[in-house]
């Protein structure tokens, strides 16, 4: 209403101030020579005219106005209050809160599905961080649970303190210990406080590595292991350590839903001249559709009854994702249902891609690299101007066979 009444009194002065010269202009134009009472008449009538014309437009002019301002404001007023209401009830935890479109318009709507599909992602990671939550403690729960039994048996004079039981309680820390270092892991290297020591290693290295760790537990559970390598000699630039984590934690994946009988495939195939992909793949217990969306959530299992030992911490997938995503890659799942297998590929860049992570040293200033081998102790790496300690890395553990046809994200 503002507005129109501001354009109508614009409109009304400047009538006021350029019409009537242009009037007389005309008149004389038009040979009239009317006396000097005369003209001034005319002249006042056709302005008093201008401005009752205006005056009348003005009035009806902010009566349309306001008509549709009131309009526009009942339709409005309906959405913004349920999207108030929504926002009200998210922020006291009302996860389940979600605004219905309601034919406002192109941009409210938009707005309502913009809302609604947060809301879903803030109830999807309230869900996930109950979860984790809740598993957290009941992973923590059976070594924490058997260290207390074990204190008081000593401490009552039970037991005694001999290598049985120090091998238990060293068992029960070593499992505290690794939950914990999976935790960091996982976390420095989804905040970017992960440094990567990158060299340009050989994809058959890589590959070798990997197969030569899993190989022996592979034979213990008669599952056949496969390495193929399309690449051709093909050399990345990452950091062998880490990612010869993530194959460890592939290939321990993989053979933990694999029965005796089946294959676990390891291979490598190159993507035009731009990026290469691992990939590992079963022939084991496969994942559900339901399931497959969450393998890579922290925790996540597709069988909550599956304890560390059975069903793996649910942390390994979470870790291996950000290492690769670290890389400047990407970790991709995928089945065809249960009981048809399940095929994990993690897609690298050729040359280092911009990452949130901390890379050390430059993508082109490394040492060239020399065999990457495998030891108890991880992965190390051979170098001319003499041996390199290798960092820790986490090994693959020989999987117990599981029942269970949900697959854990460890």
């Amino acid at each position: 209403m503002l507005v129109v009444a501001a354009s109508v009194l614009a409109a009304a002065v400047v009538a006021s101030l350029a019409g009537p010269p242009l009037f007389h202009e005309h008149l004389v134009r038009a040979g009239a020579e009317p006396n000097p009472a005369q003209l001034m008449h005319v002249e006042r009538a056709y302005r008093d005219a201008g401005l009752w014309t205006l005056g009348v437009a003005l009035i009806t002019a902010l009566a349309c106005a306001l008509a549709v301002s009131a309009s526009l404001a009942r339709r409005l007023r309906g959405p913004l209050t349920a999207l108030t209401r929504a926002a009200q009830d998210l922020a006291r935890g009302r996860w389940g809160a979600r605004v219905p479109a309601m034919g406002a318009g192109s941009e409210v709507d938009a707005l309502a599905a913009a809302f609604n599909a947060m809301a879903a992602e803030l109830e999807a990671t309230e869900g996930v961080r109950r979860r984790m939550l809740s598993d957290l403690a009941h992973e923590m729960r059976t070594p924490l649970s058997v260290l207390g039994v074990y204190l008081e048996g000593l401490e009552d004079g039970i037991t005694e303190f001999d290598a049985s039981t120090g091998a238990v309680l060293a068992e029960q820390l070593s499992r505290l210990t690794r939950l914990v270092e999976d935790i960091d892991d996982v976390s420095r290297a989804e905040e970017g406080r992960m440094v990567l020591e990158r060299l340009p290693v050989p994809v058959a290295q890589l590959l070798g590595a990997a197969a030569d760790a899993a190989r022996e537990a592979c034979a213990a559970k008669g599952v056949a292991l496969r390495v193929e390598d399309g690449t051709t000699g093909a050399v990345l630039p990452v950091d062998p350590q880490r990612m010869g984590q993530v194959l460890g934690n592939l290939l321990s994946n993989a053979l933990r839903h694999t029965p005796a009988g089946g294959e676990v495939v390891l291979g490598a195939t190159r993507v035009g001249t731009t990026a290469v992909v691992l990939r590992v793949a079963d022939t084991g217990e496969g994942i559900a559709a339901e399931h497959l969306p969450h393998v890579f959530e922290r925790f996540y299992r597709g069988d909550t009854a599956r304890d560390r030992e059975h069903g793996g911490s649910g942390i390994g997938l979470t870790i291996s994702k950000a290492l690769v995503e670290a890389h400047g890659g990407a970790l991709e799942a995928s089945s065809a249902g249960p009981g048809r297998g399940a095929e994990f590929r993690v897609v690298l860049p050729v040359r280092c891609a911009a990452s949130s992570a901390h890379t050390a040293p430059s993508e082109h200033a490394v040492p060239a690299a020399g065999p990457l081998n495998y030891t108890p102790g991880g992965y190390s790496l051979g170098f001319t101007d003499g041996p390199r300690p290798a960092r820790r890395a986490a090994a693959p553990e020989p999987p117990p066979t599981s029942r269970s046809r949900g697959r854990s994200s460890s």
